[in-house]
């Protein structure tokens, strides 16, 4: 089931998405303010964001622009709801990182639409790395080592726990996934994540499955059984 976070200090409006959510078969997490927002991201990364833009404490525009400075937060849907309809309003909230803009007052229907429109966008994207990846294995020269010598082209400076994640993160599983494939919490997925991007000096997780492409690896049953 997708995870959608409902960022909003309408409580009414907050509590009505919720429900509406829920019943398309959503699971909802709710924060009141940018600063929840972000705690709540960090506790459990959700597959898709819906965020007010005019919040106290921190507004969805602030929220926006440092979910996208963080590793984690670059590539997660992210739609706005807002009052402000003017032009401009929209235009700044796209520079800033929204995949897109709805204006209140607003149909249900439609935000349902934008919500399914911007996770089968994310699907296809997951779809086309996974491609790729395939695709580099039948044309290129052997991606993991042969057999008769198992040591990677070159040896991932990582700790069992992490070499786990790294695994099942270029095989395209969500934090979610993973946490369920490897029976620990989506925190701990990210935190190993985060420690992974670091020490690889990478940025995001599409270059992370670059960088699998270029140094060798690549996923499969071998590597999925000596894994467990």
């Amino acid at each position: 089931m997708k995870r959608i976070l409902i960022v909003d200090d309408d409580v009414t409006l907050r509590t009505a998405l919720t429900r509406y959510l829920q019943t398309r078969g959503y699971v909802v997490c709710e924060a009141r303010s940018g600063v929840e927002g972000l705690r709540q991201f960090e506790q459990a990364s959700p597959d898709l964001i819906v965020s007010d833009v005019m919040m106290p404490e921190m507004d969805g525009l602030e929220f926006c622009r440092r979910l996208r400075a963080t590793r984690a937060g670059q590539l997660v849907p992210f739609i706005f709801l807002s009052s402000r309809k003017d032009v401009d309003d929209r235009i700044q909230g796209h520079q800033i990182g929204a995949d897109d803009y709805l204006a209140k007052p607003f149909e249900l229907k439609e935000l349902i639409a934008k919500i399914e429109a911007q996770l089968e966008r994310s699907r296809r994207l997951n779809s086309e790395i996974i491609r790729l990846m395939q695709q580099q294995q039948s044309t290129l020269q052997p991606l993991e080592p042969a057999p008769v010598d198992p040591t990677p082209l070159v040896p991932l400076p990582l700790t069992p726990a992490e070499e786990r994640v790294f695994w099942e993160v270029i095989q395209g599983y969500t934090n979610k996934q993973i946490g369920d494939r490897l029976f620990v919490s989506p925190r701990t997925v990210q935190t190993h994540l985060s420690n992974i991007l670091g020490k690889l000096e990478l940025e995001n997780r599409s270059q992370l499955i670059r960088y699998a492409f270029e140094q060798g690896y690549r996923p499969s049953a071998e590597r999925n059984g000596k894994r467990d």
